[in-house]
């Protein structure tokens, strides 16, 4: 048996254990798996493996629950600036990951929350009818990519119901149809009054999730895209609000909010 130092923080209730990236040892997956569950492990949506290189950059490698490995999470992201502003004082750091780098830097600190800006790249957005298994009819929606996969559907329905669903019903569909051969994101959003949009996230490896990062990203471009929303949004999840900035289709978006620090220790693991 061996300690394993562990971070844990949250982003709008997306939560995420940080562990060293010497850590990992090959044995990412069985980590996530086993230290993500919620009634035997410590419980978390993933773990972000923080690999400080020698040339003094970082690097981040993203776990999902469920052991598969994603290009990367706007919160997570957030939640690991949120940890070495409050561990190494570092008010503005890039992050590398395998859907870019990301530029994190603190806006301020208010009690236990840190709030963080984060550049998301460019977005990019694909209106796209799908027809899924199991599902009557023409999905219409919108492929997104913020540096991971994105399916996103404007629906009216009370519950964010869509085509007959539930939207974690039709998210988990989605989540794994063959039109998607390495999974999708599936987003539910419905446009509001006054620079808002409110949306619910079925989260690739995951499942039904409080908040996303990027999610929040990809509902806010498709908004802005395909239903010509003002640039400037907030964008309201179960877990809290976050707010995106994207000033034209060709300029980096920008997303800002919270991040806490929940604890910090040490976990046995004899994987």
């Amino acid at each position: 048996m061996s300690g394993i130092g562990f971070v844990k923080a949250h982003a709008c209730g997306n939560d995420f254990l940080i562990m060293d990236e010497s850590d990992g040892k090959g044995r990412h997956a069985v980590l996530a798996k086993t230290l993500c569950a919620r009634n035997t492990g410590i419980g978390a949506d993933g773990i972000e493996f923080l690999d400080r290189r020698a040339d003094g950059t970082y690097f981040l490698r993203l776990f999902n629950a469920d052991g598969s490995e994603a290009e990367l999470s706007g919160n997570g992201t957030r939640c690991v600036a949120a940890w070495l502003a409050a561990s190494e004082g570092l008010k503005n750091v890039a992050l590398g990951t395998h859907g870019g780098v990301r530029t994190c830097r603190l806006v301020e600190r208010q009690g236990a929350q840190w709030w963080i800006e984060s550049s998301m790249g460019v977005p990019r957005v694909m209106p796209r009818a799908i027809q899924v298994k199991g599902v009557q009819g023409v999905i219409e929606g919108a492929m997104v990519n913020v540096g991971n996969p994105h399916y996103v559907i404007f629906t009216d329905q009370e519950g964010f119901r869509s085509h007959g669903m539930s939207w974690q019903e039709l998210g988990a569909k989605i989540s794994v149809d063959p039109l998607f051969p390495h999974g999708t994101n599936v987003e539910f959003v419905r446009v509001l009054e006054d620079g808002e949009i409110a949306f619910r996230i079925y989260e690739r490896g995951c499942g039904p999730t409080n908040s996303s990062g990027t999610g929040t990203c990809a509902s806010a471009a498709a908004a802005m895209t395909l239903r010509e929303t003002p640039r400037a949004l907030t964008a309201i999840a179960q877990g809290g609000t976050q707010q995106v900035v994207w000033p034209d289709s060709t300029s980096e978006m920008l997303l800002m909010g919270p991040a806490e620090i929940i604890c910090k220790g040490e976990v046995e693991f004899g994987g």
